[in-house]
């Protein structure tokens, strides 16, 4: 599937957003294993069902998470596609190029 360039900027945006928080990258890591559902989530990181459920949202919301539906539980695992743009996205910055300097337009 062909991401609309447009959309790249948005995505790289919620993308490092939801990786600014320590509990969302600890949720992160221990996706990095398996799929988990909410339950078993906060018991691994010690939290409440409703202050884990905000900081799911915003990992969903920026595509870090795939969500699946079994029964009455909703597990999550993590969206490596989304990762790979924000992978590529850091890559471009160490390639080797060449920095012109500013053009003065001031006077």
């Amino acid at each position: 599937m062909q991401i609309p360039a447009t959309t790249i900027p948005n995505l790289i945006a919620a993308g490092f957003h939801a990786l600014s928080d320590p509990l969302r990258i600890s949720v992160l890591e221990l996706l990095r294993q398996q799929e988990l559902c909410v339950c078993d989530l906060c018991d691994a990181l010690g939290v409440s069902q409703s202050k884990l459920s905000f900081h799911l949202k915003t990992l969903k919301e920026a595509g870090l998470v795939h969500t699946r539906q079994e029964g009455r539980w909703i597990y999550y695992s993590l969206n490596l596609s989304q990762f790979r743009i924000l992978e590529e996205y850091l890559a471009n910055f160490h390639q080797k190029r060449v920095v012109l300097p500013a053009l003065s337009r001031c006077d």
